[in-house]
C-alpha cells in the first residue's frame, strides 16, 4: 500500500482550502464573479451533429453560477468542454460494457451529469468539489440517476473511503477516464505525488486527462497570453474591476503551483507510457495520458478539431509524447 501521509498533509494546507476558499465559496454560490453576460458557444467552430448539439444544450441547462464564471474566464473553454464530452460519449458508445468517468475538481459537475444524462445510464459519473455551493448546484435540478457527487476535496476521496461508503461503492472497480480540470494548481506544483495519488482510481487501460495552465520560461510570453485572454476575451463577460479583483485575489498566487508544459509532460511520462497534447488556449492546454496506446488512439481520434480561434492556439497539435521522451 502506498503512504501518501504526507502528500495528504500537504493538501490540507493548500491555498485551494484556505487563502482561496471565500473566492471558490462566494462564486460557486453566485454571490460573486458573475459574468455580465453568460458564455455562449460559437457554433461555428464545432462540428454539426445531432449528439453534440443535445450535449451542448443540456449543458448550458445545467449549469450553476461557478460554470459561468468559470466558461466566461477562459477563451473558448466552453467549446472545448463540449468538445471533450462529445468524444467521451463517442468512447462510450464504442465500448462493450458501460463507463465510469471521474470528473475531478470541475465546481458542480455539469459536464459530468451532462454526459451521464445524455448516455442513460451507459456512463456512471462522479464529481467531487470541498464546496457546499456546488453539492447545492448539483442537486438544483434533482437527483440524477447515474451521476454522484462527492462533497470533499479530492484528496479525501480514498480508495478506502470509496469501498466503505455505500453511496460511491459502484466506482470501487476505478474509473475507466479521469478529468482532473484546473485543480492540482490550487494545491501546489507537486503533480509528481497529485497524479499518483488520483492514479489510484484508474484502471489500468483507463485514461487521465488533465486541463491546465502552464507556466513558460519565459515570463513575458505568459503575460502576453494572460493579457490577450484578458483583453480580448474576458473583456465580453467581465468589468475590468472584476478581472482586476480576481487577479488580486487568485491568480497572481496560482502562478507559484504551477509549472511548465514541459515538466508537466516529463511527470505525466513518469507515470503513464503515452500522453498526448490535444488542446491549447493561451496559456492552457489538455492532455491525454494512459498506457494502452490503442485507448488513447481511438480517444484522440474520435476528437473533432480544436474548436478556437487560430489566434488563441500556439501549438500544432496533436502533440505526442512516450518513453522515449522521458
Amino acid at each position: 500500500m502506498q503512504d501518501f501521509a504526507e502528500f495528504y498533509e500537504e493538501c490540507e494546507r493548500a491555498p485551494r482550502l484556505h487563502e482561496f476558499a471565500n473566492f471558490f465559496s462566494s462564486t460557486a454560490g453566485g454571490r460573486s464573479g458573475r459574468p455580465l453576460s453568460r458564455p455562449r458557444l460559437d457554433h461555428r467552430l464545432l462540428p454539426k451533429d445531432p449528439l453534440l448539439d443535445r450535449f451542448a444544450k443540456l449543458h448550458e441547462l445545467r449549469q450553476g453560477p461557478f460554470d459561468q464564471h468559470y466558461l466566461s474566464s477562459i477563451p473558448y473553454r466552453f467549446e472545448e468542454e463540449c468538445r471533450l464530452g462529445y468524444a467521451i460519449l463517442k468512447y462510450a458508445q464504442a465500448r462493450r460494457k458501460p463507463m465510469k468517468f471521474y470528473s475531478l475538481g470541475t465546481a458542480e459537475g455539469t459536464m459530468a451529469r451532462t454526459i451521464s444524462e445524455l448516455s442513460q445510464g451507459r456512463v456512471q459519473t462522479l464529481s467531487c468539489s470541498p464546496n457546499i455551493e456546488n453539492l447545492q448546484s448539483f442537486y438544483a435540478y434533482g437527483v440524477p440517476p447515474h451521476a454522484r457527487f462527492f462533497h470533499g476535496p479530492f484528496h479525501h476521496l480514498t480508495p478506502e473511503r470509496i469501498d466503505s461508503d455505500d453511496y460511491l461503492q459502484t466506482f470501487a472497480d476505478g474509473f475507466d477516464i479521469i478529468l482532473e480540470d484546473t485543480t492540482f494548481q490550487m494545491y501546489s506544483p507537486n503533480r509528481y505525488d497529485q497524479i499518483r495519488f488520483v492514479r489510484q482510481h484508474l484502471r489500468k487501460d483507463g485514461l487521465f486527462m488533465f486541463v491546465e495552465k502552464f507556466l513558460h520560461n519565459d515570463k513575458g510570453e505568459y503575460r502576453r497570453r494572460e493579457k490577450q485572454k484578458d483583453s480580448g476575451f474576458k473583456i465580453r463577460h467581465f468589468s475590468d474591476d472584476d478581472i482586476k479583483t480576481k487577479e488580486d485575489v487568485v491568480l497572481n498566487s496560482m502562478d507559484k503551483n504551477e509549472i511548465t508544459l514541459e515538466q508537466m509532460v516529463q511527470i505525466v511520462i513518469g507515470h503513464f507510457s503515452h500522453c498526448v497534447v490535444t488542446w491549447n488556449s493561451g496559456n492552457f492546454y489538455t492532455i491525454v495520458a494512459g498506457d494502452h496506446t490503442s485507448n488513447i488512439d481511438r480517444f484522440v481520434g474520435g476528437l473533432s478539431s480544436p474548436a478556437i480561434p487560430a489566434e488563441y492556439a500556439y501549438e500544432a497539435l496533436p502533440l505526442k509524447f512516450n518513453a522515449a521522451h522521458r
